[in-house]
């Protein structure tokens, strides 16, 4: 089968013939359509994730969508022909989904949304289950809260805005003045950090209260306004980034809390798989109640033009999720 190829990083990946996978204990042979770009992958092939412990030579790419292609006898609740989705390797020792086929825990995998096209279901896994774990398992958001997410616009904090708003919560999200209709257009309220300072949007929209939860998907100095700007006694944040240091006394000073996601460590560890499954048949849910929708960059590419791809994200320009189309 062809797939894209990592054998250096720092090296643009290369389109290779490679054997044919096949579907070990407890997995499933997925015949991949869609494979979604993340920030993450252009990071792994540049050689600055180590946190994602990827081992050479290594199929790259988390995000997928495909057709079942066969199963092992020991996995129930898929079989050949089922459309899935799923968060399922290019990380550790999984293989990627920049790949005609790839053989995947059937833990991580859930059905495809049936409104979804195979793009449309590829922007959705890290970005989704990321903003689930933030949102409901550690904030537990729900009615009557005030949430804040940082870079509403962006590919988790888009996936985050429709959750917490699915959920019953009134969002709010920042965003540079270019995106801020874009926040606007999924019903939140958006904030210019440009022109905002924190004490002026905390004081505007929640009276110097606070929000209730605070999503931080940027990191750095994000991170630290986000202690400064969340509810006293109450208030909670969340961050997939939180990995610098940070002081902790305006949190403290606040009586809230905090929390951090690392969304790699089922797929790292083993441990933890089954929730990932059971996020994303939540996430199909909303999305075949109307209630969440992808946003996807129009531009199109192949597993030939792979590197361009990559390039488009790594720089930041892409205009919604960059998606490859492994098949045709």
């Amino acid at each position: 089968m062809r797939a894209a190829v990592l054998r250096e990083f720092d090296v643009p990946l290369t389109v290779e013939e490679i054997g044919d996978p096949a579907p070990g204990l407890g997995q499933v042979l997925v015949r991949v359509v869609a494979s979604g770009v993340n920030p993450l992958d252009t990071k792994i092939q540049a050689g600055k994730a180590a946190h994602a412990r990827v081992q050479l030579p290594a199929v790259l790419g988390m995000d997928l969508a495909g057709v079942v292609a066969a199963v092992d006898a020991e996995v129930t609740g898929f079989a050949p022909g089922d459309e899935v989705y799923g968060l399922c390797g290019g990380v550790g020792d999984l293989p990627g989904s920049l790949a005609e086929y790839t053989a995947v825990d059937a833990r991580l995998l859930a059905h495809k949304p049936n409104n979804l096209s195979m793009r449309e279901a590829a922007a959705l896994p890290l970005a989704a289950v990321t903003s689930w774990e933030g949102l409901v398992d550690r904030a537990g958001v729900h009615a009557g809260q005030k949430v804040l997410v940082h870079g509403g616009a962006g590919g988790v904090g888009y996936v985050g805005v429709q959750l917490a708003r699915a959920r019953g919560a009134e969002v709010y999200a920042t965003g540079r003045p270019a995106n801020l209709p874009v926040i606007e257009s999924l019903g939140a309220v958006p904030i210019d950090y440009t022109t905002s300072t924190v004490d002026e949007y905390v004081e505007r929209h929640t009276g110097g209260e606070g929000f209730d939860i605070i999503v931080d998907n940027v990191g750095g100095t994000t991170l630290d306004a986000s202690f400064a700007a969340v509810r006293t006694y109450h208030g909670h944040v969340v961050s997939a980034l939180g990995w610098g240091a940070h002081s902790l006394a305006p949190l403290s000073f606040r009586g809230a809390t905090y929390s951090g996601v690392f969304t790699l460590l089922p797929m790292l560890t083993g441990r933890g798989r089954d929730h990932h499954g059971a996020i994303l048949r939540e996430i199909a849910a909303l999305a075949e109640a109307g209630a969440l929708r992808p946003r996807l960059d129009a531009r199109r590419f192949t597993l030939d033009t792979v590197m361009d791809a990559h390039r488009l994200v790594a720089d930041g320009t892409a205009n919604g999720k960059v998606i490859v189309d492994v098949a045709d």
